[in-house]
């Protein structure tokens, strides 16, 4: 029993310095259902290609993604855009390409190859994170025996949760709290000070798909579309997985009876 405490109060530590921390009165977001969670999760290419239209409706405004190319969105196990269809979002951007002979500046139609371009609203003094890996950048504790679990799970949805959580959490502050001019107040945010104002109501973004055109609905597609861009390879990572344990197992049965071959006659 004592070696069993022993044990326990050492795990008890290890998660205490694994895992970003929380402050003690930020709120623990709620954990939604994804597509892609567990060993065998996959995205929704609908709900990334809603995402997407969110992203570029509301956030882009504001915020940059530009480890990603157009060309991403066309690549499997992505939204599921066509090569065609990812040109011409593309080409709807205009980028700067070198001056001509009177230093005027040349703008050319985006390629396919392009990055994503960045924010269309400049903010002196100030730039909003850009979201390429925010959702794996961005997380919470979960305590033990959880994160225990989480690793055979391969749990990896703490930051999706979190954004969707933070885009969720708007509310009027507590009597007594003040808020510095031009912030908002939001109970998943550290400190609960946000300067991002409420980025999403309800029918904002025009869904065609049937989709439900709801605040909550909007956050979740534009916070797995986030996931997505953090990892694009994902679906691929994971089938490779399921392929080298497979193999690990037949090998390891080969071994198990080759051995016993080898020493059937050894006494």
């Amino acid at each position: 029993m004592a070696l069993a405490r022993t044990i326990l109060a050492a795990l008890a530590s290890l998660a205490t310095l694994c895992g970003p921390a929380m402050a003690a009165d930020q709120a623990i977001p709620p954990s939604y259902s994804w597509s892609f969670a567990g060993p065998f999760g996959r995205y929704d290419q609908g709900q990334l290609q809603r995402g997407f239209k969110v992203y570029r409706e509301v956030c882009m405004q504001c915020h940059g993604m530009q480890l990603l190319s157009f060309r991403n969105l066309a690549e499997p196990g992505g939204p599921g855009f066509t090569t065609p269809q990812a040109a011409a979002i593309a080409a709807e951007y205009k980028y700067q390409e070198g001056v001509d002979d009177q230093g005027q500046p040349i703008e050319r139609a985006g390629r396919i190859a392009d990055r994503f371009p960045p924010p269309l609203v400049k903010f002196p003094g100030a730039t909003p994170p850009d979201l390429s890996v925010m959702a794996k950048a961005r997380g919470y504790e979960r305590g033990f025996p959880q994160w225990l679990l989480d690793m055979i799970t391969t749990y990896q949805e703490q930051g999706v949760n979190y954004l969707t959580a933070l885009m969720l959490g708007y509310e009027d502050p507590p009597a007594g709290f003040e808020l510095p001019p031009g912030a908002s107040y939001n109970k998943y945010f550290p400190g609960h000070v946000i300067l991002m104002p409420k980025p999403l109501s309800d029918k904002q973004v025009e869904y065609t798909d049937g989709a439900p055109m709801t605040t909550e609905q909007y956050s979740k597609d534009v916070s797995a579309f986030m996931m997505w861009a953090a990892e694009p390879h994902m679906v691929a990572r994971k089938r490779i997985g399921l392929q080298v344990m497979i193999f690990l197992l037949v090998f390891a049965g080969l071994l198990y009876f080759t051995k016993k071959k080898v020493w059937t006659s050894v006494h």
